[in-house]
């Protein structure tokens, strides 16, 4: 079927939407044609979750219409919306780990094909038409994070979708993951299905996209073709500024060591035979003024050594120390009390809680300091002072600082943490994350904080999945893999593509020059043994 001649898959006319003290959209028009991948960029609290959440039957619009092939329809819930074949992956997964790929896909889809051998069948079909690769008898807990991805599409495409709605799919894949999802979209779109694809990345949106709209302060501003428009353009439209870049000009990296870790292991059920080693004898050093770029594909113990370090899981094995401070043995508030700052990588999970107020949100975890307490006391005056200077100051956008943290975006949920944590001077910083679902002026934001701070003799481990980001703040990079640390690299030298290629177990060693941090056979082994476990997951 021609696309340009039948009627747009979707179309959004005048959508508004109001919540307490913000309009999330305002007079928004929207049109998707059919078998194409339609991009949807714009800043953080620009209303673009707010509006996928509209078209998903998740949120009555205000005022407005929706029209589904042609025809207006009112979407009540998601159910309704699934009904009119559109299917939403969001950016959080929404799957059970202990339960395999088939079951996660029949869940609550039970009448369409059955739990068996019929189900079976529809996957293996979805799976083989649009190149997915999916395995139905895989248990998710043991997948990596781009299978778990394409399984998310899988049951939105199993309960009869023909519109996706893909909200920021490639925060968390490496750029191999990335090339391999688009080449997913393209089988989609040559089979007809249309995409909605909401993402900050925009040279990925000019790749990827036949079609972009920019939403700014809730609204549609430009509707434009990728042949029209350079990133810069795209991300002037966005946010009215330039494409901000990570880029660190000088080194502030001194001889005094912050933090060593030598030795560092750790298994899973305290080393019960059997049991899986998460951390492999993890060795590194962060000084004083250095930021250590870790990457890695995520579930290859960078959660696990976040952990051991800011003591919520005590490692089997090694030490840790801080400045000349044997810490391996201190609880997690003594090391925060310490100068321990930490930006974790779920911050809806560990990092706000969601439906207390921004000044309780602002004392979380660090309730025995100044300004939050004086002795035994709380001092909830100075707190919500302290809570509106870190408002001003790093820009979270909100009617007030009463408002609970469930009712900003993401990005000014992130701008609250990160204003949290650097209020205390840490001496060494972890950050996990921490610009994942931010906006390019929330992220250029987060970037300068980081770089002042270390400026001032701030040491940060930043563990990340955006290359560019790992490659443009780090003054050393290592990578991670299968609980060991089996490659090294230059910021200076390296590409996104070499460092991608080494977080997928396929380059060991120094990845930039000829010398190397360990020793090559102990490397070489090292990425082989991880290699012979890895090969499952890809």
């Amino acid at each position: 079927m021609n696309a340009s001649s039948s009627p747009p898959a979707v179309e959004l006319t005048g959508i508004t939407k109001r919540f307490p003290g913000v309009v999330a959209n305002h007079d928004i028009h929207l049109s998707v044609r059919k078998g194409t991948v339609h991009a949807v960029v714009g800043e953080n609290g620009a209303g673009k979750s707010t509006l996928m959440k509209i078209l998903y039957g998740m949120q009555k619009p205000d005022e407005g219409t929706i029209a589904v092939d042609g025809e207006q329809v009112s979407l009540a819930d998601p159910g309704d919306a699934i009904a009119r074949g559109i299917g939403m992956v969001h950016q959080h997964f929404m799957l059970a780990d202990n339960l395999t790929v088939l079951e996660n896909t029949v869940l609550g889809g039970e009448k369409l094909h059955g739990i068996g051998a019929k189900a079976r069948a529809r996957i293996r079909e979805i799976s083989d038409t649009y190149g997915l690769g999916i395995r139905p008898d895989a248990y998710v807990e043991d997948l990596g994070v781009a299978d778990r991805q394409r399984v998310e599409i899988l049951k939105v495409l199993y309960r009869g979708a023909r519109t996706l709605i893909l909200d920021e799919p490639t925060a968390v894949l490496v750029p191999q993951e990335v090339d391999a999802l688009f080449a997913n979209l393209r089988e989609l779109k040559a089979e007809g299905l249309t995409v909605i694809f909401i993402s900050h990345k925009l040279g990925e949106v000019l790749s990827v996209a036949d079609d972009i709209t920019v939403i700014r302060r809730g609204t549609t501003v430009a509707s434009v073709e990728p042949a029209d428009v350079t990133a810069r353009q795209l991300a002037e439209l966005m946010v009215g500024a330039e494409l901000p870049s990570p880029e660190t000009r000088e080194s502030t990296v001194t001889d005094t060591p912050m933090l060593r870790v030598e030795g560092l292991t750790l298994t899973e059920n305290g080393g019960v035979d059997g049991a899986r080693t998460v951390l492999d004898g993890i060795t590194f050093t962060i000084r004083k003024g250095e930021v250590l770029g870790l990457a890695g594909v995520e579930g290859n113990g960078q959660t696990e050594l976040i952990q051991a370090l800011i003591g919520t899981r005590r490692p089997d094995g090694g030490t840790i120390t801080l400045a000349d401070e044997d810490v391996t043995a201190w609880p997690t508030r003594r090391r925060r009390e310490g100068g321990v700052g930490y930006i974790p990588e779920d911050r809806h999970r560990h990092g706000l809680l969601l439906e207390a107020p921004l000044w309780e949100n602002r004392i979380l975890g660090h309730v025995t300091e100044s300004p939050n307490s004086r002795g035994v006391w709380l001092d909830i005056k100075a707190a919500r002072a302290d809570t509106e200077r870190i408002v001003a100051e790093y820009d979270v956008r909100t009617p007030g600082i009463d408002v609970t943290a469930a009712s900003l975006s993401g990005g000014n949920q992130q701008k609250l943490i990160v204003g949290r944590e650097m209020s205390h001077h840490p001496r060494l910083l972890i950050a996990a994350h921490p610009t994942r679902g931010v906006d390019v002026g929330a992220q250029a934001q987060i970037w300068d904080q980081i770089r002042a701070a270390r400026r001032d003799g701030l040491a940060v481990l930043l563990i990340s999945a955006d290359l560019d980001e790992l490659i443009g703040l780090s003054d050393t990079l290592r990578v991670m893999y299968r609980g060991r640390l089996v490659a090294d690299a230059d910021p200076a030298t390296i590409t996104p593509e070499a460092l991608g290629s080494a977080m997928t177990g396929a380059a060991s060693g120094r990845l930039a020059d000829e010398t190397a941090d360990e020793t090559p056979d102990e490397t070489a082994d090292g990425a082989r043994g991880a290699g012979r476990d890895g090969g499952e997951d890809r």
